[in-house]
């Protein structure tokens, strides 16, 4: 490496230690080459993703050797990772005329974003797989107006597209009610936690312990806190306690080792059955899974686990999803987890992320406001000659399924924002899009009068966490006015949206640079008084130099 590169990442790096809440890791490797893989699993579901999705290897360039700043912490030379990633290609554009309808469940999810962050801060960028651009997004928190009579409120906003000057972007936000810490609901927490011989690192085993004992001096005696551990077997370390009695379960954290194979199913059955047992009727009851994933005995297919959360839940006990460390995590594994079990997923790359998700936003994490939460877009082929969801390709429904209460979606955490972007074709584009026959049929009537100037009608449905029935709210959509300035929040969030397209490669982005993605997330920094935009601003600088390598 020669000097002029070690001198740009140090100034980057000093820079990103500087702006950021988060600790910034660097590499003195400069040979070794990490490789991001499939992991070499026998078990079947392993096999099958192996088979569906190619490997993905992942070239980093070395940063800088030593400690920069004290908060900057070294990371040790580059080796061969067995970490698991599924990517998926982005969502087409679909026309309006033949297909009006986008359904979708929502995601409150934000581990591919903090996942993403640990990559950059090594040195080196993602696989691709490891990029979700609604997870990038809703890491974000956005200025949406407060809810009145409903769980959360809804907004639009229509604004030019970054990426191609002849679209607009569609941008929904919904805005979760707040609750005062003091109103939430009693706890009944079970802390199921991996303590199999993969987690025997600091930024594993040792960066989960820390983290939970900062979400244990967030509650009181109110709530009641449980420990199951498993790694070759399953075992409760700590019987239901009440949360104020701290030195007893900051005994329990603090003797927690780890060492041998990794049955976490069977520490999923043992950690719902025990929350069943503790069940409060009018509580919160969560499991809250600390893991990196790696289930390598016992039950290890992802149908047989998505099986048995699925099962699980219908207790009314809901999971959160927490992933450490790097090596050997299987992202994939994670999400399947938590979103089969009514429940959100964060990864945890340093005590800085523990706070935010687990002191600064506890409310949202761990106490559901809705769920089953769906959206359906309607457009109106008047104005919208074709459109396309940004992100979500996991969460797409049929158009069926909107109205179907048996169908399960996302939940909405308290104080929990949600942000969808559109990417829309306006009627009369030059663009060239696919092409359908005409319909012998049936005919598409275009709408006149009344609805003849909406641009689109956004409908929700959502459950009451006790609830069996949806109830379902609607915003009208109107067209842009050219007058108008655009929020930074539509700017920001257009950025990270860019800015993931880029990472992902995407066949969608255009003419889109890592320099029309900073200048873009400028615009949207705002007031930032955390910091978060501004460390967004500092990682897209320095993707931008791994990408030119």
């Amino acid at each position: 490496m020669n000097v002029s590169k070690i001198a740009r990442y140090l100034a980057l790096a000093l820079t990103l230690a500087a702006c950021s809440p988060q600790p910034v890791d660097v590499s003195e490797n400069e040979s070794d080459t990490l490789q991001v893989v499939m992991h070499e699993k026998s078990s079947a579901a392993k096999k099958e993703i192996k088979a569906r999705h190619p490997r993905q290897m992942v070239s980093p360039s070395a940063v800088v050797a030593g400690r920069i700043m004290q908060d900057v912490s070294f990371i040790p030379p580059a080796e061969l990772t067995t970490e698991s990633y599924v990517h998926q290609d982005d969502s087409g554009f679909l026309l309006t005329k033949s297909e009006p309808l986008s359904t979708f469940s929502i995601d409150v999810d934000t581990a591919s974003y903090a996942n993403v962050r640990r990559f950059v801060n090594q040195g080196t960028l993602p696989p691709l797989g490891a990029v979700r651009v609604e997870e990038m997004i809703n890491y974000f928190n956005y200025e949406y107006p407060l809810p009145h009579s409903t769980p959360f409120s809804v907004s639009t906003e229509i604004g030019p597209c970054p990426w191609r000057v002849e679209h607009s972007i569609l941008r929904i936000g919904l805005k979760g009610k707040e609750v005062d810490k003091k109103d939430l609901l009693p706890a009944n927490l079970v802390f199921l936690i991996d303590v199999s011989g993969s987690m025997q690192s600091p930024n594993k085993l040792g960066l989960l312990k820390k983290s939970l004992k900062m979400l244990v001096a967030q509650l009181d005696g109110h709530d009641r806190i449980s420990i199951v551990v498993y790694a070759g077997n399953d075992r409760i370390v700590l019987e239901p306690t009440k949360a104020n009695e701290r030195h007893i379960i900051h005994q329990a954290i603090d003797h927690l080792t780890a060492g041998g194979s990794t049955n976490g199913a069977q520490g999923i059955v043992t950690a719902y059955a025990l929350a069943r047992q503790t069940f409060m009727p009018k509580g919160n009851n969560r499991v809250i899974l600390a893991s990196d994933g790696d289930f390598n005995v016992g039950t290890t297919g992802m149908g047989e686990l998505q099986r048995l959360i699925e099962k699980e839940k219908e207790s009314g006990v809901y999971l959160s999803v927490l992933g450490f460390g790097r090596g050997n995590y299987d992202d994939g594994t994670m999400e399947i987890l938590a979103d089969k079990g009514n429940g959100n997923y964060g990864y945890i790359d340093n005590v800085m992320e523990a706070k935010k998700v687990l002191v600064r936003q506890m409310a949202g994490t761990l106490y559901t406001l809705a769920k089953d939460v769906k959206i359906q877009v309607e457009f109106n082929p008047a104005h919208v000659a074709a459109y396309r969801l940004i992100g979500y390709e996991n969460r797409e429904l049929a158009s069926e399924d909107f109205n179907d209460d048996r169908k399960d979606a996302g939940e909405i955490g308290v104080g929990h924002t949600v942000t969808a972007l559109y990417e829309i074709v306006p009627r009369g584009s030059k663009t060239a899009l696919p092409t359908v026959d005409s319909l012998k049929y049936q005919q598409v009537q275009i709408a006149a009068g009344q609805h003849g100037g909406e641009l689109a009608t956004v409908k929700l449905r959502y459950k009451l966490p006790d609830a069996d029935r949806s109830s379902k709210m609607s915003v009208v959509v109107q067209p842009r006015d050219n007058r108008e300035e655009n929020s930074v929040d539509f700017h920001f969030a257009t950025a990270v949206a860019g800015y993931a397209m880029l990472l992902e490669k995407s066949q969608f982005k255009g003419d889109l640079d890592y320099a029309d993605v900073i200048r873009l997330a400028k615009q949207g920094r705002g007031k930032d008084p955390d910091g978060y935009r501004a460390e967004f601003i500092r990682m897209v600088e320095m993707s931008e130099m791994f990408s030119n390598e």
